[in-house]
């Protein structure tokens, strides 16, 4: 495959048709004002049936025009009632008119909006869960075990409610996928220190899972705040190969660090004899000397000095 082409990531089918909606404001009351008044309509309805019923005893007739009134007001009372809502604080009532959308509810307490709607509850709080133990290949074909946690909530209320089936689902699966995609791009650990590794550059890795989740679940109207890396392993039938493999690489990384300083300290104590002339070293001294130092320096264990009382030529 040429590397001049590119995926393309426009919706393919029914030429890319998506649930184009925004959230907007609900128009809304004083809730409490509006109880207020349907508690003395429906209080003036009750005392009207009352009085129609105290004058028919008495009188033996209906008084028509006061019944029709006490039922017009009863009506009122629970026409009135229905535009009532009570909104906890992060929480919001998503609104449906005979099935339009016609606003959000996001203010707090008893209010009050059109009659006869349809009002879901949509949680704004901040919502956070753990993936499951994925088992992925990293950019190395090594297999690994890796978990992550996300830290989200909605922020668009109506693309939550009617661009996806459920959002809560669907940031589940989203995460899942994009934790996958960002484990098989880098591999599990690097000697190089500037590469990038899911064990070496946790919080690098963590904020590129953030922008992945992120752009995922965009649709959905939520809003990634945070992604961490929770789990991170090789997968059990590799584990004891990886782990000799670091050590080798440790050994290898410290022996390579040990070896250079050695020589630099041979380097310079070779130059601070000859400048404070302490004594005068042909070639073949210089190199029993180097060897020596190196022995001393790069050894693991601790060296037994041999005095010798002959010279290096006996």
């Amino acid at each position: 495959m040429s590397e001049n082409v590119r995926v393309s990531t426009v919706p393919v089918g029914h030429d890319g048709t998506e649930v184009s909606i925004q959230e907007k404001q609900a128009k809304t009351a004083n809730g409490w004002l509006m109880l207020l008044l349907t508690v003395v309509i429906l209080a003036l309805s009750i005392l009207g049936f009352i009085d129609v019923g105290i004058t028919q005893e008495s009188t033996g007739e209906v008084q028509g025009w006061e019944l029709v009134l006490s039922i017009i007001a009863l009506i009122l009372a629970s026409f009135m009632s229905s535009m009532l809502t009570i909104v906890s604080p992060g929480d919001t009532k998503v609104v449906q008119f005979f099935g339009n959308y016609i606003g959000t509810i996001r203010k707090t307490g008893m209010m009050a909006t059109l009659p006869f709607t349809a009002r879901r509850k949509v949680s704004i709080k901040v919502h956070n869960f753990e993936t499951s133990e994925l088992k992925v290949n990293d950019s190395e074909g090594n297999p690994v075990n890796i978990a992550a946690i996300v830290v989200w909530q909605v922020a668009d209320t109506a693309k939550a409610v009617f661009a996806v089936e459920d959002y809560e689902e669907f940031i589940h699966t989203q995460s899942e996928s994009a934790l996958r995609h960002v484990a098989t791009a880098h591999p599990y650990d690097t000697t190089d220190p500037n590469a990038t590794s899911l064990r070496g550059s946790i919080d690098v890795v963590a904020d590129e899972l953030a922008h992945e989740v992120a752009q995922r679940v965009a649709t959905a109207g939520i809003e990634v705040i945070e992604t961490r890396i929770s789990s991170l392993a090789y997968a059990p039938e590799i584990a004891h190969a990886m782990l000799q493999r670091q050590q080798a690489d440790a050994v290898i990384a410290a022996r390579e660090k040990i070896v250079e300083g050695a020589v630099s300290m041979v380097e310079g104590a070779l130059n601070k004899l000859e400048e404070e002339n302490v004594v005068e070293l042909d070639d073949e001294r210089k190199a029993a000397m180097v060897s020596n130092l190196l022995v001393v320096l790069c050894g693991s264990t601790q060296a037994a000095p041999i005095v010798n009382a002959g010279t290096l030529y006996n």
